[in-house]
């Protein structure tokens, strides 16, 4: 019997399909082939004209060749092409590449390009309308860039899903058409300098998931038509100038995983309904007005895995429901006016980490089963409250606590034993308590410890027949407490920098091995029943800056050795027992500002130089000691014939002053004829390459600089003289005639400063201290590029260091750029200080002095807000002051 083969219907039109597709191929004299070639050549030709306008100083797109196959364009760097249509560009990633240059459309014209990412560059200027034109664009990454002017209005795109804007210098309104880019899912445009409301408009955006507007200038308050937004996953709105109150609606958000308001002016609650937020991990609400109670519908958030409340003015207790959070691993509730005891149910929560209720009005005891054995407890701050009982004997079971802070309570009791073992222990303050009892033998040997603070208790006992083991200690403080005996000869640490044992009982003498301190800042001793001599050998501890040994029983004179102290600032010798006159050397210290040598058993007469011209009368009284100069209010030396000396004296100095006074007149009027020549000495340069004009400005007078050149300056520019390289510039380190100088690129400031005058490069040119590096000269284009050439300072940016700094450095370095922002604010109209300070403009050498490297756009003008002790970086990069007790 024959057999049948059945064909279905769907087969026989597939095969239909196939064979009209075929005919077309072999009729149509252009072939699928060609089409693909010709798109090629378009996308590649796109591509091209936008590295032609694009600044690349490092070759990253050294592979964007003339190359018009679709395999070469699909394996340039940062370039992806569709995985189905391998010839057509889908992706461009060339993030962090030290890019610059003004946006160009043709990349916006590649028709199937899904992803632009561009982040992390000097791209300037504003930012085009034409980038949301692309009908296939998904997702655009311009962050971390130069761009100015607002964000373009009159724009919109169904496609679009995510836009980053974030880290720019984008000014103006956030546009009410934001609302009409009804595809998007993450929106970043913090970072920014954006000002006005929230517009109402975002709640079109339905499917939003990520909304970022934070680190701006907006105002108002929170539009409580957020709470429609129910896709909302993460928000952050913090570091603006939104007020008001938290609006209920937010709790409709049931999505919301990280919300983040902190750094507003907002008042008012908590509201209630954040309880419904079950999917919640984050609650930043720090650094606002808040006030009342927390509700309890917060302690039912059981997936919070950082709250934090801190800096308000919330109250009332800290019910013991917060046991609750069990997935809770950081509260921060510091800074408010809670009351009543800490709730045992803290011990209960085994994740949690980091626990601060510093500052707040908090009594009773410290739950007893803190940090026990189950617990992960690494930092523990209750400092300034008024907790009483001992302290734990379980906050260190688990062996991970790092940083103890109980300071400022009334605690009493011995050290626990348990702390005593503590080995992970780094940071220990338990002052001004009423802890009392021997020093644990073992309190002494803890490996990691660098910050140790007891002082202000009741402590006892010896302290110099233990062996003392703190290879990593680099402050202790055991003042105001009742130690006897005689002073250990080490501490087991060579990075000691602070060490104050002052008001205690100790005795004996002070041991020579205090001089093998290399690193020491402050050596605080007054207050005790030391005796003996100063030893000599203090003038090894090259960087002490504090030498405070006041009421003691020394005796002897002042070593002359003491004047070999280069940084020495405050002296502290007085109620003592010590004799002989005072070594003029003293007065020579530079920069020795504050001495007390009162009530001493000193003679002879006080040095005419230094510090010593402006010590008032108790800084010196209950002593034998005559003056030569009056300034004091001292008896002059040696009667009738001293007077007729210190009449030649003074006339003599006031002979040398006017001279001196003269000759500064003459080298001020020199220097400001050099200036007027300065600003007039400008080399003009056509460079045939590039159709280019080169400006180049020398400020420094002196013969080597004069002689550089353009092609000396821009031959700088190669990967083997990087020194650093940022998303405002990049710096290059030369070498000149045996020189050192740095060159900085930049491209935003210097289309700024295209247009500054004459007299303002004039000026800017002469300025001259020790704590401003010295800017030698400017190359700019006609084109706006730019580079600045400074003096080389060695040294690294303050930005790297601060953290490692102690406070006593950290002091230094703020002083020195007090005294460099004083000389500018000298300089300066105050109507015209409007710029920044940052800790990347600070470079710190190896004596700690530090350089401000500011630009002439700084000069224009340039405000502070302080300076740091411990680093806290805020809005628009600007330093803020935390000094910590």
């Amino acid at each position: 019997m024959a057999s049948t083969t059945n064909i279905s219907i769907p087969t026989f039109f597939c095969f239909i399909t196939i064979f009209l597709f075929s005919s077309l191929l072999l009729l149509n004299p252009r072939s699928a082939l060609a089409q693909d070639e010709e798109w090629v050549i378009k996308e590649a030709e796109l591509l091209l004209s936008f590295k032609s306008s694009v600044h690349d100083p490092f070759g990253h797109l050294s592979t964007w060749k003339n190359d018009t196959s679709a395999s070469s364009i699909c394996s340039w760097n940062g370039i992806v092409c569709d995985a189905v249509s391998s010839s057509r560009v889908s992706l461009i990633n060339l993030s962090t590449k030290n890019l610059s240059g003004e946006l160009t459309s043709s990349i916006f014209q590649l028709s199937y390009l899904e992803t632009i990412d561009l982040s992390g560059n000097q791209f300037y200027g504003e930012v085009p309308s034409y980038v949301f034109s692309s009908s296939s664009l998904r997702h655009l990454n311009l962050s971390n860039n130069n761009f100015t002017g607002k964000i373009p209005s009159g724009i919109s795109s169904g496609v679009l899903k995510t836009l980053d804007l974030s880290s720019n210098i984008l000014t103006g309104e956030i546009p009410w058409e934001i609302g009409s880019f009804s595809g998007l899912r993450y929106v970043d445009l913090g970072g920014n300098v954006l000002v006005g409301r929230i517009p109402i408009s975002i709640l079109k955006i339905s499917r939003l998931e990520s909304l970022t507007l934070a680190t701006n200038q907006l105002v108002g308050g929170i539009p409580r038509e957020l709470g429609q937004m129910t896709s909302l996953r993460w928000i952050y709105l913090g570091y603006n100038n939104l007020s008001g109150e938290i609006p209920e609606e937010i709790g409709n958000l049931t999505s919301l995983e990280h919300l983040d308001l902190v750094y507003n002016n907002l008042t008012g609650g908590i509201p209630p309904s954040l309880g419904n937020l079950t999917h919640l991990r984050y609650l930043f609400l720090y650094g606002n007005n808040l006030a009342g109670s927390i509700p309890g519908s917060i302690f039912g958030l059981r997936n919070l895995v950082s709250l934090d409340l801190s800096e308000n003015s919330l109250s009332g207790e800290i019910p013991e429901s917060i046991s609750q959070l069990q997935s809770l691993e950081v509260l921060h509730l510091f800074s408010n006016n809670f009351t009543g005891e800490i709730p045992a149910g803290l011990s209960t929560l085994r994740r949690l980490q980091v626990l601060q209720l510093w500052s707040n009005r908090l009594t009773g005891q410290i739950p007893k089963d803190l940090g026990g054995k189950q617990s992960n407890l690494t930092v523990l701050d209750l400092s300034t409250n008024s907790l009483t009982g001992k302290i734990p004997e379980t906050l260190c079971s688990s062996g991970g606590l790092f940083k103890l802070i109980l300071f400022s309570n009334s605690l009493e009791g011995d050290i626990p034993e348990s702390l005593s073992s503590c080995r992970s222990l780094k940071r220990v303050r338990l002052q001004n308590n009423k802890l009392s009892g021997e020093l644990p033998p073992e309190f002494a040997r803890l490996p990691l410890v660098y910050f140790m603070d007891i002082s202000g208790n009741n402590f006892s006992g010896r302290i110099d027949q233990r062996q003392w083991e703190m290879p990593s200690l680099q402050m202790l403080n055991l003042g105001r407490n009742r130690f006897v005996g005689g002073l250990p000869e080490s501490f087991g640490s060579d990075k000691l920098e602070n060490l104050d044992l002052s008001e205690n009982e100790f005795s004996g003498s002070i041991p020579a091995k205090f001089g093998a301190l290399s690193e020491l800042m402050l050596l605080k001793l007054s207050g005790n029943h030391i005796s003996g001599d100063i030893p000599p050998e203090f003038s090894s501890c090259k960087k002490l800056v504090t030498l405070d040994l006041s009421r003691n029983q020394l005796t002897g004179p002042i070593p002359a050795e003491l004047a070999q102290l280069p940084v020495l600032g405050q002296l502290d010798l007085s109620e003592n027992k010590l004799s002989g006159e005072i070594p003029n050397g003293l007065g020579e210290i530079e920069s020795l500002v504050q001495v007390n040598i009162s009530h001493n058993h000193f003679r002879g007469s006080l040095p005419a130089t230094g510090a010593f011209l402006a010590l008032n009368a108790t800084a010196i009284a209950g002593n034998n000691l005559c003056d030569l100069t009056t300034s004091t209010g001292l008896p002059p030396c040696g009667g009738a014939n001293a007077k007729r000396s210190l009449i030649w004296h003074n006339y003599l100095v006031a002979c040398i002053l006017g001279t001196l006074a003269f000759i500064a007149l003459i080298a001020y009027a020199v220097i400001l004829m050099n200036r007027g020549r300065m600003s007039m000495e400008m080399k003009k340069v056509e460079n045939l390459e590039d159709g280019l004009t080169w400006e180049l400005r020398i400020f420094d007078s002196g013969k080597v600089w004069r002689s550089i050149s353009m092609d000396e300056i821009l031959g700088c520019r190669k990967d083997e003289n990087l020194i650093s390289k940022t998303g405002d510039s990049v710096s290059y380190r030369g070498d000149f005639s045996g020189t050192l100088f740095v060159v900085k690129e930049i491209r935003r400031e210097m289309v700024m400063m295209s247009s500054f005058p004459a007299s303002f490069w004039t000026e800017i040119g002469g300025i001259q201290h020790p704590n401003v590096v010295k800017l030698i000269g400017v190359l700019q284009s006609s084109k706006g590029l730019g580079f600045l050439v400074y003096e080389h300072v060695e040294g690294r940016k303050l930005i790297e260091v601060v953290r490692s700094l102690s406070w006593e450095r950290r002091k230094r370095v703020a002083i020195g750029v007090a005294k460099a922002l004083r000389f500018l604010h000298g300089r300066r109209s105050a109507s015209r200080l409007v710029g920044c300070v940052s800790p990347d403009k600070v470079i710190v050498d190896g004596r700690d002095e530090p350089h401000l490297e500011l630009s002439p756009l700084d000069l224009v003008g340039y405000e502070t807000k302080g300076f740091v002790s411990s680093p806290h970086f805020g809005p628009g990069n600007n330093l803020h002051v935390y000094i910590y007790p």
